[in-house]
């Protein structure tokens, strides 16, 4: 039994791996190649999550030799203030011959890193060609790895960061601008922050709307992260109508899309406004962004197919 540590995955999975590998991974997810049940979410109490999602995928995943395995994840909100991941966990992979297990490896940091390379291959197929503006709402673990990450498949020239503290706003800029080089910036209004963003990505614990469509500009981007199940919302439901509307699974967002669901039980949409999985854009079975003017929505919850295919990679390093 081979385990995969904090550190390890954080040396070893970079964006350069881990974007490509997503991107064959929602290929793969959207043509049907694997096999994968809607995340069980077990509420613990306010604030506190346990998730259990079990998959395979492969060459031919469908058949005896796919790679198979779960994750066990639990989301607990509060340690963001105590300088502890909010996602903990492991997953756990299975020999694809004999169906021994084989590896544990740390799903937070997994987690962190594939999550913002989804959001970085969705943006690479959504965002305008000529986007340089990144506008990062929140300022945890997840903005950390998106200015990473979204900076891999556009060239950004500015970010701007809003949070609820402007201290821990201007200490995010400060610190990933040194990492980086990139001119990064707070802001102290989300108005503020996405002002001339050419990309937004909303990464907060936001109950309600932080987000509203009336003040997205023309030909913005947005990938909508943040809410991870039914219930929270990031961005209101007149962006989710106005906008051409991606998931990263079609069932997952009906089902747990708290966005979606919010407009939808008000009325302004229906199933049909999801255009598609960015697997499908992907492929080049459905178009993506048309025009400079249109703003594109991606919302990810986030399935097994990225975990299991990231940590494959690393079990074979």
């Amino acid at each position: 039994m081979r385990f995969i540590d904090r550190d390890e995955v954080r040396a070893k999975l970079t964006y350069e791996l881990c974007i490509p590998i997503v991107r064959e991974a929602m290929i793969a997810f959207s043509k049907g190649e694997t096999k994968q049940t809607l995340r069980e979410i077990i509420p613990l109490s306010e604030g506190r999550l346990f998730g259990i999602m079990p998959g395979a995928m492969g060459g031919d995943a469908m058949g005896p030799h796919g790679v198979f395995g779960a994750k066990l994840i639990s989301v607990f909100k509060e340690n963001f203030a105590k300088g502890v991941q909010s996602h903990q966990g492991l997953v756990v992979l299975f020999d694809p011959e004999s169906g021994a297990p084989v590896c544990v490896a740390h799903a937070g940091e997994i987690t962190a890193i594939r999550t913002a390379a989804a959001s970085a291959v969705a943006t690479d197929a959504l965002a305008r060609e000529d986007a340089t503006r990144l506008a990062i709402l929140g300022y945890g673990e997840q903005a950390e790895t998106h200015v990473r990450a979204i900076a891999k498949v556009r060239p950004i020239e500015h970010v701007n960061v809003w949070g609820r503290s402007i201290e821990r706003a201007h200490a995010f800029a400060a610190r990933m601008s040194a990492e980086t080089g990139l001119p990064i910036a707070a802001a102290n209004h989300v108005e503020n922050a996405i002002a001339e963003a050419d990309i937004v990505s909303t990464l907060t614990a936001a109950t309600d709307p932080i987000l509203k469509g009336a003040r997205v500009r023309p030909g913005t981007h947005v990938n909508v992260v943040g809410s991870s199940h039914a219930g929270p919302a990031e961005v209101d439901s007149e962006l989710v109508a106005m906008s051409r509307f991606f998931v990263d699974s079609r069932a997952g967002v009906l089902a747990q899309g708290g966005e979606f669901i919010r407009a939808k039980a008000a009325g302004l949409v229906g199933d049909d406004h999801i255009l598609g999985e960015i697997g499908q854009v992907l492929a080049g079975d459905i178009a993506g962004r048309r025009s400079d003017a249109e703003i594109t929505v991606y919302k990810s919850l986030g399935h097994i197919v990225q975990d299991l295919a990231s940590a494959w990679a690393l079990y074979r390093c």
